[in-house]
């Protein structure tokens, strides 16, 4: 491979340090971001979304050759071990693939249909066991499967489904009814995500959990679920092997479900209506669900990937910047093209987070505070590189300044703004507004707000934990082309490449807008890293109170 990153940015740093020596000005904030360009991201995305780096699957030989190019990178910048004397943290995994086996079948009113895997329903299990099975275990709708007391909103009110099968709409009544006082109208809440229904239906003690796929609610077609949740799941390894879990996790299309709600003699549609009022009722469908999953298990241990730039004044105080470097590898049952390379989620985020690095380490005077560059594993597999970091920190959380998290960059061009998902969340707002505004850029919320992004990547690991947390994306507002443009690019993306093969490195992308968000997110940290202020969520907002109690803590211990 010809095009390699590493002399242009030794060549940088050798700049950088000619200009310190020969000019006292030099090596400051301002020639700090000018090292990022667009030039050195292309560079680097091109290797990590090669087909020699085989889509960077967790625990195979893409990672391999990505966390020794990470590791290489970060030691290049003369950045220090993140972790003691290593630049790794070692992320305990076990993957399930499932064979399906026969299908799926149904059961119920004078009739049985079976079901075929991948193109009408998609199964899994997270148990760690070899076989799995359900056996007419009887179908139950629980609407959205949302138990939210502050709401008084509860779908499993006055039901038992242990030993049952609950199929369940994805999203929540807000977006489904636009009603800004129902939930958080079409903003999702995290009850919308699949995360928390699967988990739900498990604390109801149900068998099964079987979600409904609708494109608009859920934010992608029905390729991604099918792409992300066949072949190897990987999980954090539990103490109870996940024995908590259902037995069986899964989607169905939203033709198999209106199909199956008219078997059971019911309308889809109106139950649909009536799930999104808080006078819905759970309802037994009469139908009854056969399955049988057959796991290979393997066992592995996947590597998180940390660079550090210790702070010059409090170096117990820290700052991370993240992006998860995996993707889902390769798929050797698809014809044709089999490599999910995964350029712009995430080699673009990787990228972006070896150019900041480089901004640091050119500084002649390092930030007061310490910089964590962390590169994490299994995004994909529901954010399980960055929830064992979050859950066995390094750096203890208290003195965890922000999560930083880059997690696919602006591929389009300059804009004239620039999105924060889940603005109004934190006063880190205000830090990417007074930045925005040294560039002559507007901030804006998420315009995809029904889509749920906010829980979707690695700073909601951090959130979760009290961490205060920021994702950017790019704005919508293009320089040249204007918003409507930039809408329709974004959802070509998402029709045919998100998740596909098809997500490869494009010389025609316009890198300049990712430069100007990434110096954007320098300005942030570069203020986050010198400053003595610990922002904090705005009140009311979920992750509050545990910050709260965070702080406090920490500061009651050191009395």
């Amino acid at each position: 491979m010809s095009r390699i990153v590493l002399p242009r940015r030794s060549l940088w740093l050798l700049a950088g340090m000619l200009a310190v020596w020969g000019c006292g000005g030099a090596g400051g904030e301002a020639a700090a971001r000018r090292s990022i360009t667009a030039a050195d991201l292309a560079a680097d995305i091109v290797i990590l979304a090669s087909d020699e780096y085989e889509g960077r699957a967790p625990s195979s030989k893409g990672e391999e050759l990505t966390v020794a190019f990470l590791k290489n990178e970060f030691e290049k910048l003369g950045l220090a071990p993140g972790n003691g004397d290593s630049y790794f943290q070692k992320v305990p995994l076990v993957a399930l693939t499932s064979d399906p086996g026969s299908g799926m079948i149904v059961w119920g009113a004078g009739s049985t249909t079976r079901l075929s895997s991948r193109t009408e329903y998609v199964a899994w299990t997270k148990r760690v066991t070899r076989r799995i099975e359900l056996d007419r275990s009887g179908l139950v709708f629980v609407g959205y499967g949302i138990v939210a007391p502050e709401l008084d909103w509860n779908d499993y009110a006055g039901l038992v489904v242990k030993g049952k099968t609950v199929i369940m709409l994805v999203n929540d009544p807000g977006y489904a009814t636009q009603d800004e006082t129902l939930f958080n109208g079409n903003a999702m809440t995290y009850y919308g995500r699949w995360t928390y229904k699967f988990a739900e239906a498990a604390q109801q003690g149900a068998e099964g959990a079987l979600i409904i796929h609708e494109t608009g609610a859920a934010g992608y077609p029905w390729e991604v679920v099918r792409n992300s949740w066949t072949g190897p799941q990987f999980d954090l390894i539990a103490a109870d092997d996940n024995l908590s879990r259902c037995a069986v996790e899964g989607w169905v299309t939203e033709e198999v479900a209106r199909d199956l709600f008219r078997t059971a003699g019911k309308d889809f549609d109106a139950l649909k209506a009536q799930a999104a009022t808080p006078a819905f009722e759970a309802l037994p469908m009469g139908l009854g669900i056969s399955l049988t999953l057959t796991n290979t298990i393997r066992r592995s241990v996947s590597l998180n990937v940390l660079g550090l730039l210790p702070g010059s004044q409090r170096p117990d105080e820290v700052l991370i910047y993240m992006a998860h470097w995996d993707h889902f590898g390769k798929d050797e049952s698809l014809d044709g093209d089999q490599i999910y390379n995964g350029a712009l989620d995430n080699a673009t985020g990787i990228a972006g987070l070896l150019e900041l690095a480089e901004a640091f380490t050119t500084l002649s005077k390092k930030p007061a505070r310490s910089i964590l560059f962390l590169a994490v594993t299994a995004e994909e597999q529901g954010l399980l590189g960055s929830r064992y970091y979050a859950s066995q920190p390094v750096y203890p959380l208290a003195s965890t300044v922000a999560a930083l998290n880059l997690d696919g960059l602006n591929i389009y061009g300059p804009m004239r703004d620039v999105t924060i998902i889940g603005y109004g969340n934190s006063e880190l707002d205000d830090y990417v507004a007074a930045a925005a505004r040294k560039q002559g850029r507007v901030v804006r919320p998420d315009p995809s707000m029904e889509k749920g992004y906010f829980y979707r990547s690695d700073h909601f690991s951090f959130a979760q934990q009290g961490v205060p947390a920021l994702f950017l994306d790019h704005g919508i507002d293009h320089k040249k082309h204007g918003a409507e443009w930039t809408r329709q690019q974004v959802d070509e993306y998402t029709a045919e490449r998100y998740h596909k093969p098809a997500d490869e490195f494009d010389p025609d992308w316009d890198l300049e807008g990712a430069v100007d968000d990434l110096e954007l997110l320098f300005t942030v940290g570069y203020r986050l890293g010198n400053q003595s202020d610990f922002p904090t969520w705005r009140e009311g907002n979920e992750f509050r109170a545990i910050r709260d109690a965070m702080m406090e803590s920490a500061v009651g211990g050191t009395e």
